[in-house]
């Protein structure tokens, strides 16, 4: 039979989203559930334990909530890595900021699916990923962080270098507040789509992956 990788998008904002809650996401494969990041409003729902709860950031100002969350389902947020079987979870460094920061190569065989809501290089291990969850905190100018520590790379050079680095689909998970004006004004990125929470994206694993 064939199996699927479904990814729920929990949140879709950039820190104090005004209209959305924390970047989040949920990944669901033969029984598991893995949460990535998210915070109040971007919770998994209740239920079944998670194998984990992965955090971009061991440092982020939302560390307190998601720790909260996180202990009501039994797990306890962490960075690091995660194997599923045929499903492998690889965290992986991305520039950001002055502490360590994290992105996620979803792993399944061929199939690559890289959850990197902030950073402010692109990843060049995001190559060629099937779907990207990526940064859009910023629009057409960067945001740089005080004392030139890193910083968010606008949506304009996420798409430019996603293409460039062969992303198939690629989609905005952290969505600031010049990116709520791109939407409201109706503007588009130049490549690439809005994330939208709730949403989720399905993709198919073939017999024998692994």
């Amino acid at each position: 039979m064939n199996r699927w990788l479904r990814l729920t998008l929990l949140g879709v904002g950039a820190m104090n989203s005004p209209r959305f809650a924390p970047a989040g996401l949920l990944l669901r494969h033969a029984g598991h559930r893995v949460v990535f990041d998210g915070g109040p409003g971007a919770e998994p729902p209740p239920g079944r334990r998670p194998a984990a709860w992965l955090v971009t950031d061991e440092q982020a100002e939302l560390r307190s909530q998601l720790r909260r969350s996180a202990a009501e389902l039994g797990v306890a947020p962490r960075a690091g890595d995660l194997d599923l079987g045929e499903v492998r979870v690889r965290c992986r460094p991305v520039v950001h900021t002055s502490h360590p920061a994290y992105g996620y190569r979803v792993e399944a065989g061929d199939l690559l699916v890289v959850w990197a809501p902030e950073f402010w290089e692109f990843p060049a291990w995001a190559a060629g990923a099937d779907l990207m969850f990526a940064e859009a905190a910023a629009w057409n100018r960067p945001i740089r962080f005080r004392g030139g520590v890193g910083g968010h790379a606008p949506v304009r050079v996420v798409a430019e270098e996603a293409v460039r680095h062969g992303v198939r689909r690629l989609v905005y998970a952290h969505i600031g507040r010049p990116g709520i004006r791109a939407i409201d004004a109706g503007l588009e990125p130049p490549a690439g789509e809005w994330g939208v929470e709730g949403r989720t994206y399905a993709l198919r694993l073939l017999k024998g992956t692994g």
